[in-house]
């Protein structure tokens, strides 16, 4: 395992940083009570298999905005046939929407954690969920107490009621909360924006810093002609189906998969052997994104004529790239 994911870039900036902006204490409050008496169901993780393990402490989940707009759903999302969307949880708190509406970024996924007394997850980080690879996560702590503790690579994190913070969580670490009360955080995870990198301290826009970032990029509608135009058939490496893959995985020779992408119900769906695996989102020139997913990875169909088909994937500046032949029917 590594010891963290940290892309040379960031290893000098700070594990947390505190961003612009405080948020009235009372109203967030407020709206917690109005969603503490709905059901929050257990944290889930996503891997490459799909949502998984259910958390084994009292880490409970209420989702705001996730993978499909599912109230169900407490993972934090990853490729697969749903986009983002809220959930209408987002109704019943009208001062957390207002906050989120004020953020200048792309959403992802969106949910309220609440660590339970007594809980303690494990020493981690997590895979790829970092700015490198197009994900900011950042939270606006509601409820907090002196048990309640977060530590990024060993530094202890303490943040109170209405701040903003960044958190670096491709690096190690672990939360605890050994006192008898909850905490409960506001976590948003976004698309990294310029805009929204106004609000970090200056050394998070150095050029060295910026360079390194992965900014997501607004999705660019097609009509029903244009998305039959992309109508294609081609091998794909198997693990670049793979999220999880180390960089650079699908260049090595494997075992290819036959990939087919068809318009189905307004959007360019992306079967692999035959079973649907995907829905592509359209960023422009004919590049696609995993619905679920970042620009981490990306597909290049060929316009009709063309044929080749470009597989890409991003961390950061560096980008690898596989060019696979294309059939049409």
């Amino acid at each position: 395992m590594h010891e963290s994911m940290v892309v040379p870039a960031f290893s000098n900036l700070p594990g947390a940083a505190r961003l612009k902006g405080d948020f009235d204490v009372a109203r967030l409050e407020a709206d917690l009570q109005t969603l503490r008496h709905e059901s929050w169901s257990r944290q889930r993780s996503y891997s490459s298999d799909g949502v998984t393990t259910v958390a084994e402490v009292d880490w409970r989940i209420l989702p705001l905005r996730n993978a499909g707009g599912n109230a169900e759903r407490t993972d934090p999302g990853g490729p697969g046939l749903v986009d983002f969307e809220f959930t209408h949880w987002v109704a019943e708190a009208p001062y957390l929407r207002e906050i989120l509406e004020s953020i200048p970024a792309q959403l992802r996924t969106v949910r309220l954690m609440a660590l339970g007394p007594g809980a303690s997850s494990w020493v981690h980080y997590d895979n790829k969920y970092g700015m490198a690879w197009g994900i900011v996560r950042m939270h606006i702590p509601i409820t907090t107490y002196p048990d309640a503790k977060l530590f990024i690579e060993g530094e202890l994190h303490q943040w109170q009621p209405g701040s903003f913070w960044f958190g670096d969580f491709t690096r190690m670490h672990q939360v605890e909360n050994t006192g008898s009360e909850t905490r409960v955080h506001l976590v948003i995870d976004a698309f990294p924006s310029r805009e929204l990198l106004e609000w970090f301290p200056a050394e998070f826009r150095e050029p060295k810093v910026l360079d390194e970032i992965l900014f997501g990029r607004a999705v660019q509608p097609l009509t029903e002609a244009e998305l039959a135009g992309y109508q294609v058939e081609f091998d794909l490496p198997e693990s670049f189906a793979d999220w999880e893959e180390e960089d650079g995985a699908f260049l090595k020779h494997q075992r290819r998969l036959t990939a087919s992408v068809a318009p189905v119900d307004g959007q360019l769906l992306l079967s692999l052997d035959g079973e649907p695996t995907f829905v592509l989102v359209h960023h422009g020139d004919g590049e696609f994104r995993f619905a679920g997913w970042t620009d981490e990875r990306t597909v290049q169909l060929p316009p009709a004529g063309a044929e080749q088909v470009v597989l890409r994937t991003r961390r950061g500046s560096q980008v690898r790239e596989l060019t696979v032949k294309a059939r049409r029917g």
